[in-house]
């Protein structure tokens, strides 16, 4: 039996984290196909035009030019097609009332940037553990996630 390829969806307007990510994300044992967006407007627009596959997970950076993670959120949230999917939110800063009001939101989980590769496969490793695993249901895992 073939895995089903998970459809990941990534804004972030760092290209050089774009690339640490995608590269990760190949490496780690949960079959996924990217799809990359340098910012919250361009996301929203194939979001809303549904001309691409459905995501089944939306990482989000926090500080994007244009449409900043925040709007983002938000946007995808008044979507009905997109209510459930999972977004997380994909940052380098961690400042607790911001998490709350992300959480408050939304947001499916926090992912604060980490500094290595490894760290960074495994925190993707288990977001998408969460996403397989959470299909159809309603977890509650800790919104942090952390290794």
């Amino acid at each position: 039996m073939r895995e089903t390829l998970l459809n990941v969806f990534l804004a972030d307007d760092d290209s050089d984290d774009r690339t640490f990510f995608s590269d990760a994300l190949r490496e780690i044992p949960i079959s996924s196909k990217i799809f990359e967006f340098n910012n919250g407007v361009d996301l929203m627009a194939d979001l809303i035009s549904e001309t691409i596959e459905k995501p089944d997970v939306i990482f989000l950076d926090l500080k994007m030019p244009m449409m900043d993670g925040f709007e983002c959120l938000s946007d995808i949230r008044e979507l009905v097609k997109y209510a459930n999917t999972p977004v997380i939110i994909y940052s380098t800063s961690y400042h607790p009332k911001e998490i709350v009001r992300l959480k408050e939101m939304g947001a499916s989980l926090y992912l604060q940037k980490p500094s290595s590769y490894n760290q960074l496969k495994t925190l993707l490793h288990k977001c998408l553990r969460y996403v397989k695993n959470s299909e159809g249901t309603k977890l509650d895992p800790e919104f942090v996630i952390t290794i």
